[in-house]
């Protein structure tokens, strides 16, 4: 696979590393600025929803302009952002670095899905993106436990550096090893109205809702990892990072295996993944009163939530074939989407009768929703797509 593609995976490694680390970063956020815990909360939320919505504007933004330096540039800008949050004392300068950040790590994300899968055959592009991906399961295998223990030893403002400095050989990376060229003629033949149509075709839809549901499953369940660990099975606040690893560590692995399916076979990662994915979760949450199994779990419900979601955001970009300089930024929607609804309905499951048990359980109806709509949609999966570029 070309060096590039792993130059950007390590750039959206530094990016995934922010969009995670504040989880074990708000107290300390509110107790150095002044602010309630709660409103500290919605620096996460307002990171999510700014690659939730960035992702479309800031690929139409770049739609037109050459590939390497709009990398260039959202580096640059997401770099500018984190060493401005680290050295605010104001917590509304920061929630608008966050929001900054959210958006260049949209657009970064949107014209690398769209650069990375240009840059191999059409029959390896799953596993493209699959190295693409990696560079978001290593942070949370290594970047947010990282970003954690700075934080704890040196306080928050030390993280929001360390992803600045991370950025820096990111942006060298995209400078040397992107290839120097502009989209090809027919990317720049396409008016942004006719790659918007796109979003019309039925089965574009379909796998955008299955990718946004089954990661609104994975990020609710990551979110409120730490109370099942600690209240459900009893187990030390020490086992909390233990458990974090282990689900990065399977994320890993499961986008790696899948990468290597997704394109000859995304049928069968879906069909075989999929109920195993929902039963998962179904059994975290019957199992979560024992260590052992709980971790095992963990592990695993981190490689089939990766090798599902991956697969399915690699057709999101399949079916927008037809608008290569906006599909990337369908993708990109369709992941942040999950990111801000998981999140969303996992909290308010906490607060029900299920307790530190709701978020699990809420990812698996979320994930039993999917294979839902599968069942309702098959016909319309079923059908051709349609590649060819819209004149």
């Amino acid at each position: 696979m070309p060096c590039a593609l792993y130059l950007l995976a390590m750039a959206i490694f530094a990016m995934g590393t922010s969009e995670f680390m504040l989880a074990g970063l708000v107290p300390d956020i509110a107790a150095d600025l002044g602010v309630d815990i709660a409103d500290t909360g919605l620096l996460t939320s307002a990171f999510a929803v700014g690659m939730a919505v960035g992702a479309p504007l800031m690929a139409a933004l770049a739609r037109n302009r050459p590939v390497r330096a709009s990398l260039l540039v959202f580096v640059l800008v997401f770099l500018a952002a984190h060493i401005a949050g680290a050295v605010t004392g104001e917590f509304p300068v920061l929630m608008a670095t966050r929001v900054v950040a959210a958006l260049a790590n949209a657009g970064f994300l949107a014209v690398a899905m769209t650069a990375a899968t240009g840059l191999v055959p059409g029959d390896r592009r799953g596993r493209a993106l699959a190295i693409l991906l990696s560079g978001t399961t290593m942070a949370t295998i290594a970047g947010v436990p990282g970003g954690a223990l700075l934080g704890a030893v040196f306080g928050w403002r030390i993280t929001f550096w360390a992803v600045a400095l991370l950025c820096v050989p990111a942006a060298i990376g995209v400078l040397t090893g992107i290839p120097a060229r502009t989209r090809d003629a027919d990317n720049r033949d396409l008016g942004l109205a006719a790659e918007l149509t796109v979003l019309t075709r039925p089965r574009l839809l379909a796998v955008m809702l299955l990718g946004a549901l089954v990661n609104a499953a994975t990020f609710g369940a990551f979110t409120f990892l730490a109370p099942l660990v600690t209240d459900r099975s009893g187990l030390g606040g020490l086992w909390v990072p233990v458990a974090l690893v282990l689900f990065g560590a399977g994320s890993f692995a499961g986008v790696t295996v899948a990468g290597r399916l997704s394109d000859a076979r995304p049928g069968v990662v879906v069909a075989v993944a999929g109920p195993l994915l929902c039963a998962g979760w179904f059994a975290t949450a019957v199992s979560a009163d024992r260590p052992p199994v709980l971790l095992a779990l963990v592990f695993v419900q981190g490689a089939l939530s990766f090798a599902l979601g991956s697969t399915l955001i690699a057709r999101v970009l399949h079916e927008a074939a037809a608008a290569p300089a906006m599909g990337g930024s369908y993708a990109t929607a369709a992941l942040n989407i999950g990111a801000v609804v998981g999140p969303l309905v996992a909290a308010f499951a906490l607060g029900t009768r299920l307790g530190a048990l709701g978020p699990v359980v809420s990812s698996g109806v979320l994930v039993a929703t999917a294979l839902l709509v599968i069942l309702c949609c098959r016909a319309v999966l079923a059908g051709d797509a349609a590649v060819a570029p819209v004149r």
